[in-house]
């Protein structure tokens, strides 16, 4: 048997191995660097490779390729939404992930984004309500509490300075592993029995619902002024949570509109429907909320470049620990025109 050359190994990081590696870091700490490095990566914007994600769409969910590149790195997700899976004792969504260097074109790392991926999807909308809620926003509605919604509650936590939340979901018991989850983590909870009962008195509402569907989890009225909305569960066409009287009184910010128009709240508005791009309200080329009075409204459907953020991180993170294991992955033959030749001597 040849052994593997140092080139053809590829990090390898297992669902065992990033739970250990999050509790090292420790849950909040882990939400609050991954902020960071999408703040810092948005704030680049212009240097990334930007497209939609190549979806291939079905009667039960969506599986999808996310890539791009800043030009010294690569990375992609796969990852699917099937929101019947829960029925089945499945996940909705699963992911994996690959990171790799642009020059020789050689994967660096290859890691579970299951639990990745709740994570940064969580500190994105902590980076969006860190730009975009009231100053001083105490009390969040956490409308769907399936398996985003802790990670959710965390993160506004870590980021924005949150201690409460109010707690609703259509399945009681949702509601309950949510708030047993978070117990003992520095949050004031509070479970409701409706949706108007968990938003009142919040300044910062998060809806995460898994419905494929054009659902209504909010309606004009329930909606006061000076509140800011983080809608995150609608991320593929014909799926959203807002009423579109929201929609269009809300000041709009997104990760990247081409996605967001097909996938976001905003495909119930005209194509021209304006909105504001996330990142130029980070990098301070634009306002962000502009009275305490406006509504703001992160349409948020997740975009490559978060997970591009996620990835480097845990590339980083994992240099000398045991949190991960080296993958023969990449054929590398000693002549690199001799590839049959290193089958044949491996008999």
């Amino acid at each position: 048997m040849l052994k593997a050359s140092s080139r053809a190994l590829v990090a390898f990081v297992s669902v065992d191995n990033m739970m250990r590696l999050v509790h090292h870091i420790g849950i909040a700490t882990f939400i609050a660097d991954l902020a960071r490095n999408i703040t810092e990566d948005f704030a680049k914007w212009d240097q990334f490779d930007k497209t939609p994600r190549v979806g291939s769409h079905s009667d039960v969910g969506v599986i999808e390729l996310m890539p791009t590149s800043d030009g010294v790195l690569y990375g992609f997700k796969y990852v699917n939404g099937h929101p019947k899976n829960m029925g089945e004792g499945l996940q909705t969504v699963t992911a994996f992930g690959v990171l790799s260097d642009v020059y020789s074109g050689y994967p660096l790392l290859l890691t579970e984004m299951t639990l990745l991926t709740a994570l940064r999807t969580a500190a994105m909308t902590a980076v969006a309500t860190k730009h975009l809620a009231a100053p001083g926003a105490t009390t969040m509605a956490m409308i769907g509490n399936g398996a985003q919604s802790e990670f959710q509650c965390l993160a506004v936590k870590a980021v924005c300075g949150i201690s409460h939340v109010r707690l609703y979901d259509l399945d009681p018991a949702a509601t309950a592993k949510c708030a047993r989850n978070l117990d003992g983590l520095g949050l004031h909870v509070t479970q409701c029995a409706s949706p108007e009962e968990a938003i009142e008195g919040a300044q910062v509402i998060t809806t995460a619902t898994a419905d494929k569907d054009m659902q209504t989890i909010l309606t004009d009225n329930m909606v006061g002024a000076g509140v800011h909305i983080n809608a995150i569960g609608g991320d593929c066409p014909g799926k959203t949570e807002l009423h579109r009287d929201i929609v269009a009184r809300a000041h709009i910010f997104v990760e990247y509109p081409p996605q967001t128009r097909i996938e976001g709240e905003i495909q119930q508005m005209p194509a021209d429907h304006p909105v504001t791009e996330l990142w130029q309200v980070i990098t301070g080329q634009t306002q962000g909320r502009r009275s305490a009075a406006e509504v703001t409204l992160f349409d948020g459907v997740g975009f490559a470049i978060e997970d591009f953020s996620a990835l480097r991180y845990v590339d980083d993170r994992i240099k000398d620990t045991p949190y991960y294991v080296d993958l023969d992955l990449i054929a590398d033959p000693d002549d690199p025109r001799d590839l049959f030749g290193m089958l044949k001597r491996a008999r």
